[in-house]
């Protein structure tokens, strides 16, 4: 679905005007899309259909309560990474049983939260965790399930800072040692190995590294099932990329097909966990131009920031940028930075782009700003955080409202020696 289009020369998102937002709620501001989110998962269940597969969201890509409960309305799971992840996923009404907990750093106090929800699975990605997630069981009287997350040393092609299944990532348990842990596993009294995980990276525009991940964990299986492992469910991962620059992607079809002809022989039950694919292009980043600065190099300097964008300080990421008004038929186009007010060189939000004049006032939306956005900002340079609006059909609603000034700094307290108020 294509939420973003223009009708009579302004910019919606379905039935809304974007200005309209703009105007109502201020900016900068996040905006998504119900039906683009909804027609991204259906994509994926789609391509799965006659398969035995749980789509559970990658809530670390946008945690906004309202957009996960959108995808658990539909039927999806969720995959989380931290505690507080999986707080606000049963906060958003998901059960345990749809629920996989992810992560190479998960404390005690995080396992015990997850064996309390009753969570379909950890993704166990070292043989300490797996000491320590069985210690914890035990002490409780549980056993937990298990999905042994594996590193299958395949490069992903992706950006160096996404890339997860590569023998030097921090991620997963080398390939070469899985027998090694699913026997010991085996031996463990709170542990209950029933599944292998791996998860490669993130925005992959090839199909290649999947098809390599997912042989040598078919092959991995087969040997497990041959050892008398009993195994309940593959987890696939997630990662597919977006359009960003006009990039061409693979679609969830194309993934599905992968999965089925490396994996589905097997008849074994799979999990996937996308993230970005879901919301990346069901969102924008409202932003108002406060000056135009032209000295030789042309600066639209907007009320958005890096604190509300980092993914193109942080990543060298591309978001297109269009006008909430349809330039005409020949407008003239010229270079342009775009740049926010935080006192940083690295503060921009897009570069060397060619864009129409703009004028003070003007509203711009970047695009692809779903995931990794909002999720990612800061209160640097005591900014307040942007509210996020989600719409469906001719309605909208502010499911997250502008921050407070007063809220960045409530609960800081004053040591006892600068307690009294005015030091002047």
């Amino acid at each position: 679905m294509e939420a973003f289009t223009y009708r009579s020369g302004a910019l919606h998102v379905e039935d809304v005007p974007l200005s309209r937002i703009a105007q109502e709620v201020g900016t900068p501001a996040f905006v998504y899309s119900t039906g683009a989110m909804e027609a991204a998962y259906r994509a994926y269940a789609d391509a799965f259909a006659g398969m035995d597969v749980l789509v559970c969201y990658a809530m670390k890509a946008n945690s906004n309560l309202a957009v996960i409960r959108t995808f658990a309305a539909l039927g999806a799971g969720v995959d989380v990474v931290s505690g507080g992840e999986l707080a606000q996923a049963r906060a958003a009404g998901l059960t345990g049983d749809r629920i996989i907990f992810a992560g190479v750093g998960k404390t005690r106090e995080e396992m015990a939260q997850g064996l309390e929800a009753g969570i379909l699975e950890f993704n166990v990605e070292s043989e300490p965790e797996l000491r320590a997630l069985n210690e914890v069981a035990s002490a409780m009287g549980r056993r937990a399930p298990v999905a042994v997350r594996i590193n299958p040393d395949v490069d992903a092609a992706t950006h160096e800072k996404i890339s997860t299944g590569r023998k030097k990532d921090k991620f997963g348990i080398p390939w070469e040692r899985a027998r090694e842990i699913y026997s010991l596993a085996g031996e463990l009294p709170g542990i209950d190995a029933e599944g292998i995980a791996v998860h490669i990276g993130s925005q992959l525009t090839s199909l290649a590294p999947y098809r390599a991940a997912f042989t040598r964990m078919g092959e991995l299986a087969r040997v497990l099932l041959a050892d008398g492992v009993t195994l309940r469910r593959l987890d696939l991962g997630g990662g597919l990329g977006i359009d960003y620059a006009g990039e061409d992607v693979p679609s969830a079809a194309d993934y599905a097909r992968v999965a089925r002809e490396t994996l589905g022989d097997l008849g074994l039950p799979m999990v996937t966990e996308p993230g970005r694919s879901l919301v990346g292009n069901a969102g924008v980043l409202l932003a108002r131009v406060v000056f135009v600065k032209d000295e030789g190099r042309r600066f639209v300097i907007c009320d958005a920031a890096m604190n509300d964008l980092i993914r193109p300080t942080l990543y060298d990421a591309w978001h297109d940028v269009v006008p909430l008004l349809e330039p005409a038929p020949g407008a003239v186009m010229g270079e342009a930075d775009f740049v926010g007010p935080v006192c940083e060189t690295g503060d921009y939000l897009a570069l060397e782009r060619q864009a129409p004049p703009f004028a003070p006032d003007d509203v711009i939306a970047f695009r692809s700003a779903g995931a990794y956005a909002r999720v990612m900002a800061s209160n640097y340079n005591s900014r307040p955080h942007a509210p996020e609006v989600l719409v469906r059909g001719d309605h909208f609603a502010v499911v997250r409202p502008r921050q407070r000034l007063e809220a960045m700094w409530a609960d800081e307290v004053m040591p006892p020696w600068l307690a009294g108020g005015d030091t002047a």
